[in-house]
């Protein structure tokens, strides 16, 4: 029997409709019960192209033993970060104060008053990769709540403190007079891009266009050759690796290692969006041509794939295919020479880094930019593309 999530409107929370999970959508209905019944919350929050949210979907909400759980001991709430950005950030701050990266699934225990005790991101039923299990943080916290609520009680007051410094440091107090605060700001992303590999942070590694857009702004106002480096050096990175899509155009969401090699595969329209205008703006400034196959090959990518028929564009497309992560992108040397032939397949396995090891699983390749080559070898390797863009194709398709 479908629950209360049937109603809503946003396909990410209709996903979950046929759960065996007594969802609340957010809202004061949810806290008014925890508040009557005095439980704690579940706060799940994720979206619909989401490969781990899937996962712990299957493997915890679809498990009617673990949804019995969930139903006597919490109030349960499912949020699409797409539709609530705002509740996101908050609750996404309880994971940054534990010293984790964030990311979906987000995890999230709280009081009725929303007040959180304890977060995470995705997690196995069972403890497993190194990390604990969702049953047994159900029986933890719940026990907790029931026998030792001081204790959470401490957990509270120590994410509050958490938030406090956030804001203090998000805020900062206001720039002396004269400083020139979007310079200084972008010669700190400059001065912390990955050397390397370009790109803030290390692992997992999203593109930041917000950030490098304002290295270009500042660029181009000023002329100061690093940030033109820090700029050049993250651009060809990312254009470079797994997480663009060599044959169809278009980023997926992020990467998984510092050199983004291998991408969660799902694609973001608001990403795809705002990278289209950052390699264009660079583009604009610069004239390096490579940029500009970028952001028309991503151009072509969202009018093909991400249009409505009914007008406007899909939010994303997913990750998965057949139940299967990136089964829809990546190759082996042998389908590659199916398609091309074994002359011409050497060729392609060669430029994108194609080899019976692999660098994803079951050894399949997520393809990359693996050589550099000149004019007349692009122009040689645009046939391949086409060929095996076109079987891609035949296979069966993501879901935007």
């Amino acid at each position: 029997m479908p629950n209360r999530l049937a109603k809503e409107t946003s396909p990410y929370l209709r996903q979950h409709a046929e759960n065996p999970v007594d969802w609340y959508p957010w809202g004061e209905d949810a806290f008014r019960r925890a508040r009557e019944e005095d439980k704690a919350i579940h706060l799940s929050v994720g979206y619909a192209a989401c490969h781990w949210c899937h996962v712990m979907a299957h493997e915890s909400f679809e498990n009617p033993d673990v949804a019995r759980l969930m139903n006597e001991r919490f109030i349960n709430i499912k949020v699409d970060r797409q539709e609530r950005p705002d509740v996101d950030d908050i609750y996404q701050k309880v994971v940054q104060i534990m010293g984790e990266g964030g990311g979906w699934p987000l995890t999230v225990f709280m009081t009725a008053q929303g007040e959180p005790f304890f977060g995470g991101t995705y997690f196995p039923p069972e403890d497993r990769y190194g990390r604990p299990g969702f049953v047994g943080i159900l029986l933890g916290l719940s026990e907790a709540w029931k026998n030792n609520r001081n204790e959470l009680r401490e957990n509270v007051e120590q994410f509050l403190k958490g938030y406090d410094v956030l804001e203090e440091r998000l805020l900062g107090g206001e720039a002396p007079k004269g400083e020139d605060v979007p310079a200084e700001a972008a010669r700190f992303f400059a001065e912390n891009t990955d050397p390397v590999h370009g790109g803030l942070g290390g692992t997992p590694k999203f593109p930041n266009p917000a950030c490098h857009d304002l290295v270009l702004r500042v660029y181009h106002r000023t002329r100061e050759r690093p940030l033109l480096a820090s700029l050049e050096l993250t651009l060809d990175c990312m254009a470079a690796g797994g997480i663009y899509d060599h044959l169809g155009g278009g980023f997926a969401r992020y990467s998984v290692d510092e050199r983004w090699a291998v991408p969660h595969f799902e694609k973001m329209l608001y990403d795809n969006g705002q990278l289209v205008k950052l390699y264009a703006d660079a583009y604009r400034v610069t004239g390096n041509r490579s940029w500009r196959r970028v952001f028309e090959e991503t151009i072509t990518y969202v009018l093909r794939d991400m249009a409505h028929p009914e007008g406007g564009f899909y939010a994303s497309e997913d990750a998965d295919s057949e139940g299967v992560e990136g089964k829809f992108y990546v190759w082996t040397p042998a389908e590659v020479k199916a398609v091309l032939g074994e002359s011409d397949g050497a060729i392609a396995c060669r430029a994108y880094g194609v080899t019976e090891r692999g660098n994803f699983e079951h050894g399949a390749t997520v393809l990359y930019r693996a050589v550099e080559r000149d004019t007349l070898e692009e122009a040689r390797l645009e046939g391949l593309r086409e060929k095996l863009f076109a079987a891609r194709a035949r296979r069966v398709p993501t879901r935007s």
